[in-house]
């Protein structure tokens, strides 16, 4: 498993956080509203990066546990959590290792970050173990494109994007990975993003809600 300390992006972290306010002024705070506006209950976040989440959880969210791997960004979420409307816990810790007890969250959120994560089959499955059954898992994630030539062309960038975007991969199947985790999607709407030039290689996006089994 990942330590914590393994986890240690500066450059990109700082560009991301510069970056965001644009993002989040374009449209992602509206995905955001979407993910998460009748969320309830007890919710775990996985890569909460600078917090960009907190403000849109409403008031039946009981409690937030926060984890972010990375210092930089770890700490700017500290700083949103203060401000946030609903008591939000900030923690460190890896999507692949969540410092938490089995099913103690009624819902998990993953946000922009199973494109991160050096592996999406254990990620997934701790999302899994940390939820009660019947719990909801919400995604809002870029994915691999559902047209070919795109596709391969992400696959192509691939090569290189991970090591200038602080781990991130353009090419994953996160939607289908989360159904092969063992979860079954509710809904899943998928739509093209793209803010900015930069940003074209991660344009096809998902925002979905996923449920692990039970009563």
């Amino acid at each position: 498993m990942m330590s914590v300390s393994e986890i240690h992006h500066p450059l990109f972290a700082r560009l991301y956080d510069r970056m965001s306010v644009g993002l989040e002024a374009k449209g992602a705070a509206e995905h955001r509203e979407e993910l998460l506006g009748d969320l309830s209950g007890r919710v775990i976040e996985v890569g909460a990066g600078t917090g960009l989440n907190f403000a849109h959880y409403p008031a039946s969210v009981s409690e937030v546990v926060a984890v972010e791997p990375e210092a930089y960004l770890r700490e700017r979420a500290e700083r949103a959590a203060r401000d946030a409307k609903v008591p939000v816990r900030v923690v460190p810790g890896t999507a692949e290792e969540l410092p938490v007890e089995d099913g103690s969250f009624d819902a998990a959120v993953a946000s922009l970050v199973l494109c991160s994560v050096r592996d999406q089959h254990p990620a997934l499955a701790e999302l899994y173990r940390v939820l009660t059954p019947g719990g909801q898992l919400r995604f809002y994630e870029h994915v691999r494109s559902q047209r070919r030539g795109f596709a391969r062309f992400q696959r192509v960038v691939d090569v290189g994007w991970p090591c200038f975007g602080g781990g991130c991969h353009t090419s994953r199947a996160t939607d289908r990975n989360i159904e092969e985790a063992g979860f079954v999607i509710e809904r899943c709407r998928r739509f093209e993003f793209r803010p900015c030039l930069l940003t074209w290689p991660v344009a096809p996006h998902v925002i979905g809600l996923a449920r692990r089994p039970g009563p």
